[in-house]
């Protein structure tokens, strides 16, 4: 009888342990193809709404004196003293010298001079643009006017550019705030003779100015999104390939990953405010310049 009850308990062992292997397996096997959901994570913050600004450039096509006399004299501080009489018939603040367009004129004329050419660009292809980033202006519009002759005076002069629609466009462009001059008497097409330049601008400090500081904190911000989404991408593939899916490995693994989504979720909403804001700001500059034309 005893070993009976040895027999039949060393059975029921045998059979519970049978049970809960068989049982086990088909649990460890229905877990292990559970699938891995990971933690909502933000969709990109896409792009930036602020965009190089288009600076306006404004050149019409060179004048040429219709009549010329021998006796032809030309002065800068004439030429700007005309075009100021000529805005304040139309109702127009007077233009301020600029000493940066100043010397953007002056390279303009020297240029035509050796080269021998009468355009808005060069033989070497450079403009008023080139021209006024090699003098140092910061512009958000620019206009550069052409003369070639010998003109009386001043007075004749800048009345010639008046008489022009393009010229007299740039004479009383109200979104221009300065100006540079330069006159010059030298040998042009074997003759001599006086080439005059007007270079009109309004400066970039004429609008509010997004802050760069703000731009770069976004740009440093969109660097360390892309660095976490790169680490989020490999963590999850690490994740989906454990086996099994338990144990202190596996949980440990997976709380570094919801951590890494936290931390990625948090970064992308701060650097959306920061965007709607450095948004505002770029919005602001783009009315600004479009009020110009």
């Amino acid at each position: 009888m005893r070993k009976f009850k040895i027999v039949f308990l060393v059975l029921v062992i045998v059979l519970g342990l049978g049970a809960v292997f068989f049982f086990w397996r088909d649990f460890s096997n229905f877990y292990s193809k559970l699938p891995f959901k990971p933690p909502e994570i933000e969709k990109g913050i896409g792009e930036f709404l602020a965009k190089e600004v288009e600076k306006q450039i404004s050149t019409p096509p060179p004048l040429r004196a219709k009549e010329e006399v021998p006796e032809s004299y030309l002065t800068r501080a004439g030429v700007i003293q005309r075009t100021n009489s000529q805005r304040e018939k139309y109702g127009l603040p007077p233009l301020k010298e600029n000493p940066r367009l100043n010397v953007s004129a002056e390279l303009k004329v020297a240029d035509m001079f050796e080269k021998q050419y009468f355009a808005h660009i060069s033989p070497s292809d450079k403009g008023v643009k080139d021209l006024a980033e090699i003098s140092g202006y910061e512009f958000i519009a620019i206009g550069e006017n052409l003369a070639l002759g010998n003109f009386q005076n001043d007075e004749v002069l800048v009345q010639g550019w008046m008489d022009s629609p393009g010229h007299r466009a740039n004479i009383l462009n109200p979104g221009y705030q300065e100006i540079g001059v330069a006159v010059q008497k030298g040998n042009f097409e074997g003759k001599a003779t006086w080439l005059a330049v007007q270079h009109f601008g309004r400066p970039l400090s004429a609008c509010p100015q997004p802050d760069e500081a703000l731009k770069a904190e976004i740009d440093v911000n969109q660097m360390k999104i892309s660095e976490l989404q790169t680490t989020l991408t490999k963590l999850e593939s690490e994740i989906r390939t454990m086996r099994p899916k338990r144990g202190s490995t596996y949980n440990q693994k997976v709380q570094e990953y919801n951590a890494f989504v936290f931390q990625y979720n948090n970064l992308v909403d701060q650097t959306k405010t920061l965007i709607n804001a450095y948004n505002s700001q770029v919005n602001l500059f783009n009315q600004c310049v479009v009020g110009v034309e």
